[in-house]
């Protein structure tokens, strides 16, 4: 009796170290030998930024030898700072801190490869359903810090409305991150907010989505991917497989009904339901916050560095060939 236990479980000890050497040898079969790991900041974790996880959900940046590694690190300068530092290899953040960088003297700058949105991805919330723009006058609004690219859109839609800043109650004193739980602790009027946050507060009987902040402002290249010109340069080939995943995943986005692309980045967003992400795609596709494709033009990009000088924080031209560098062929 002990001899056939002892056997039934030597048997079962070959099976399974036969399965794992199987396994192992399979994946080690399938795995492309040449893959490389790019690491990238976020800003934030948004629905904005669809087409990018479209491109790794889809496996577009696979299709390219990339295995796409996501940090979420909040705060445009923190983005820079970490790529600058080697942490990161790419940051998806405002191109307007690639600029402060190279303004501030850093010799192996940032510089702009790609880009992925052409104007603000914000929605104003407020506390009743009725909404036009001059409502907001005598009113507070969360808008996150002044120098910030939401701040700044905001400013610009409010100009292009024919609004005064003096004439509303600008509160620039909460962090982008705080912005939504202090519109809910009862401070402000109204706060802008990008996706998923915005139709979260609207599900919870917290706020109604109002406007988009995008429409009304003017495009401008306002999000994109940049990394240090040395990792550019060196590894030039590498980014531009990037790039061409990013315009697969734009493309796709664009050409895909919001159903299928909710399904697609569901994994991204695992508590919002996929009817709900479809809702905040649909909104995106309305606001036509997305770029065609990841070229960013010598005039599109001139419209930042407008929009930056308008706004008194920068005084320096900064030059397109310095800054941009399109790697998408």
């Amino acid at each position: 009796m002990k001899k056939n236990i002892m056997f039934f479980l030597i048997v079962i000890v070959i099976i399974i170290i036969s399965s794992i050497s199987i396994k192992y040898i399979f994946n080690k079969k399938n795995k492309p030998k040449d893959e490389k790991t790019i690491k990238v900041a976020e800003v934030t974790h948004s629905v904005f930024y669809t087409p990018f996880y479209v491109a790794i959900e889809n496996g577009f940046f696979k299709e390219e030898g990339l295995d796409i590694e996501l940090l979420l690190v909040s705060g445009s300068d923190n983005v820079a700072a970490s790529v600058l530092s080697g942490d990161t290899d790419v940051g998806l953040a405002g191109p307007e801190s690639a600029i402060y960088v190279y303004l501030g003297g850093e010799k192996d700058y940032l510089q702009v490869f790609s880009g992925l949105t052409k104007r603000d991805g914000q929605f104003i919330i407020g506390r009743d359903k009725d909404f036009n723009w001059r409502e907001l006058i005598g009113k507070e609004i969360l808008v996150g810090r002044s120098t910030g690219m939401p701040a700044l859109s905001f400013f610009k839609a409010l100009e292009n409305k024919g609004i005064a800043k003096e004439d509303i109650i600008i509160n620039t004193s909460i962090e982008f991150a705080e912005l939504a739980g202090t519109f809910i602790g009862g401070t402000g009027d109204y706060v802008n907010l990008f996706e998923p946050l915005a139709s979260n507060l609207e599900k919870k009987n917290q706020g109604y989505v109002l406007e988009s902040v995008g429409l009304s402002s003017n495009e401008f290249p306002y999000t994109a991917f940049y990394a240090r010109k040395s990792d550019l340069s060196k590894n030039k080939n590498t980014y531009v497989g990037f790039t061409k995943a990013i315009a697969k995943g734009l493309k796709w986005t664009l050409e895909n009904d919001s159903l299928n692309v909710a399904k697609v980045i569901k994994k991204d967003f695992a508590e919002t339901k996929e009817e709900d992400l479809t809702i905040m795609i649909d909104r995106y596709k309305d606001a036509d916050v997305w770029l065609e494709n990841p070229i960013i033009k010598k005039d599109f990009y001139q419209s930042l560095v407008t929009l930056l000088k308008d706004n008194n924080l920068i005084k320096d031209e900064v030059y397109y060939s310095k800054l941009i560098n399109n790697l998408y062929e």
